[in-house]
């Protein structure tokens, strides 16, 4: 083991032995204790992710603005993945580096310092990676980075919705990458997405239950609690479908219209159920199309016909856009998606969700009548995903 695998043990013990809200302040120790740093700060995207929010040792003055992602350098960082090295102005030197875990972009670490080589930028890569797992194993004891992240008021529905989904909006995988954004209606309409990984299989699912406000939250939660208590029996999506069905219907709360996928690995098969849901876009080879499947009643519809199953399969290179009717409906039908996901088929799923989600906001002036969702899944079958964290510098 060598001096550096030391060091990061020793700072992931002084984590641990730390309160779960102190994990800026033990990293900001242990860089000052090797390096000398003058100055560092955590930033971490906000709830809309649009925005960055500065949290500073607890010992420092913290009452600073919210920083834009975009045109930022801090959005580039996050964008790219790639660490950033300047002139601070003042003699030193500001590092700028992402905090990511598996895909996820949680925010990124600024260290100041007088001098940085590579070997100096390469342990404050490693110190913000540890950072990424001590800030997702504290989060399930503190409220702080909940709170934090908050730079709107929060309506008791939107309370609801935003606890109901994954607490990463994004994945990395050998097999995949996926991102999701959610652009919630003034009165909230009911959407969720969700994801989970096991060994051999992927399981995806985007709802959208009716109904606005805390009717439309509570009926999300009904479904999304049957949907994963069925995937955690093991149930396949027909099994999952029926067992949202029933709870909808034994509960008489609403109707809710869905897609539940099951992507297989090893060969990219997908299963799936629509429920009454928006058919999916997909992108293959540069041309950009619908997948007209076939649709089944929305869950919490009486109907004597039985969910069916439908085999998707993928290939490597593939792009796959799930989405609810907000990304449609009303001021959002302006906008060209099959054009939006041909522009932005370069980019990280984490960017084009935010191109979709950003487009559909702006040509709706900001007043959404409806929420807003879209999932998209870039399929590499065996081979690794694009992109890496190197420093550029």
């Amino acid at each position: 083991m060598d001096g550096g695998d030391l060091e990061l043990g020793e700072l992931l013990a002084s984590a641990e032995a730390a309160p779960p809200g102190e994990s800026v302040d033990v990293v900001a120790r242990n860089l000052q204790k090797r390096f000398g740093a003058e100055h560092v700060s955590f930033l971490f995207v906000d709830l809309i992710g649009h925005r960055l929010v500065r949290l500073t040792p607890a010992d420092e003055d913290d009452e600073t603005e919210p920083i834009e992602l975009q045109g930022s350098v801090h959005g580039m960082v996050l964008r790219s993945q790639r660490q950033h090295v300047e002139a601070d102005g003042q003699g030193s030197q500001r590092i700028i580096t992402p905090v990511s875990n598996r895909g996820d972009c949680i925010g990124v670490l600024e260290v100041t310092l007088q001098h940085a080589d590579d070997t100096v930028l390469r342990q404050v890569r490693e110190a913000a990676h540890a950072l990424a797992y001590i800030i997702v194993t504290d989060r399930r004891f503190t409220d702080l980075y909940h709170l934090r992240r908050r730079t709107t008021d929060a309506s008791l529905a939107a309370e609801i919705q935003h606890q109901l989904l994954p607490t990463a909006s994004s994945c990395e995988s050998s097999q995949f990458t996926l991102a999701a954004g959610l652009v919630p209606a003034d009165d909230i309409g009911g959407d969720t997405y969700d994801y989970t990984l096991d060994r051999d299989t992927l399981h995806l699912s985007i709802t959208d239950a009716m109904g606005h406000d805390t009717d439309s939250a509570l009926l999300a939660t009904l479904l999304l609690g049957a949907l994963r208590g069925a995937r955690r029996s093991g149930y396949d999506p027909v099994g999952q479908a029926q067992q949202a069905h029933q709870a909808l219907m034994k509960h008489r709360r609403g109707l809710a219209t869905g897609q539940l996928l099951c992507i297989e690995l090893a060969s990219g098969t997908c299963r799936l159920v629509n429920a009454g849901h928006p058919w999916p876009m997909r992108l293959r080879d540069g041309a950009v199309e619908e997948i007209e499947l076939a649709v089944n009643l929305p869950f919490g519809v009486p109907a004597p016909i039985p969910y069916r199953e439908q085999i998707l399969q993928l290939r490597a290179g593939d792009r796959l856009i799930l989405l609810t009717d907000g990304m449609q409906d009303r001021g959002a039908a302006a906008v060209d998606l099959a054009e939006v996901v041909h522009e932005t088929r370069a980019l990280h799923p984490r960017e084009a969700v935010r191109t979709l989600t950003t487009a559909v906001s702006e040509a709706s002036r900001g007043n959404l009548g409806d929420d807003a969702t879209v999932l998209i899944l870039d399929w590499h079958g065996n081979r690794a995903p694009a992109g890496d964290t190197a420093a550029a510098n």
